[in-house]
């Protein structure tokens, strides 16, 4: 398909599960993440050279990828002042440029370098992220914030690195949005006609049900 916005990678950036000290013992986590140079391979559900710490709420099928937009960058430097922001420091595998959750589709497919990736669905944040920060209530920060990042599926599995352009090949026949997704799931819209698209897209994670249940907070009269 014919795409007019120029996406792009920005930074690659991986990580190895690493032990943090916390008040009440010790976490393992994935989320700190650097940025990595020349040719990386997607393969399976990872970046070469990247792992997530518990497979029960990361990582896996539908959340091999995960990418955060560079723009959203200044808001949090507003956000946070005094902290370094690096790319990677959301935890994120691909920090980029001109990817949008308003613009980007469940189920929309893009090539990235040799690889195929499809849109699976927004992130929920954890308590990790307030590890990654110092910051208990950065968790809430980043769920109040409606900047939740895209996670996405392997189609075909590739090398990609940072500058590659990022080319959107298909888009899903339902046209919802990412930022749909998390309005629709926090309740601050009620639309029965995008609910229902929703639930035909190709979503995944818990949240079908969130956004289901309001079918039946609020029947059809």
């Amino acid at each position: 398909m014919n795409d007019p916005y120029t996406k792009r990678v920005l930074s690659v950036n991986v990580g190895l599960p690493r032990e943090i000290a916390v008040p009440n013992g010790v976490v393992l986590t994935g989320i700190f993440k650097s940025p990595v140079e020349g040719k990386i391979a997607l393969r399976g559900y990872n970046l070469e050279g990247d792992r997530q710490a518990d497979l029960t709420v990361h990582g896996g099928p539908y959340k091999a990828v995960y990418l955060y937009p560079s723009e959203h960058y200044s808001y949090w430097t507003k956000q946070l002042p005094g902290f370094d922001l690096p790319p990677g420091v959301f935890g994120e595998n691909l920090t980029t440029e001109g990817m949008d959750e308003e613009a980007v589709h469940i189920g929309d497919r893009f090539r990235i370098g040799s690889a195929i990736v499809q849109v699976a669905q927004p992130r929920m944040p954890c308590f990790k992220l307030g590890i990654r920060f110092g910051l208990p209530e950065m968790v809430k920060k980043f769920w109040n914030s409606n900047r939740p990042g895209i996670y996405f599926s392997v189609v075909t599995e590739g090398e990609l690195e940072r500058g590659d352009t990022i080319h959107r090949i298909s888009e899903d026949p339902e046209h919802v949005s990412v930022a749909d997704i998390v309005r629709l799931y926090k309740g601050e819209i009620i639309d029965r006609e995008l609910i229902n698209r929703a639930l035909k897209s190709p979503l995944h994670g818990s949240w079908k049900t969130g956004i289901r249940s309001w079918l039946t907070e609020f029947p059809e009269e």
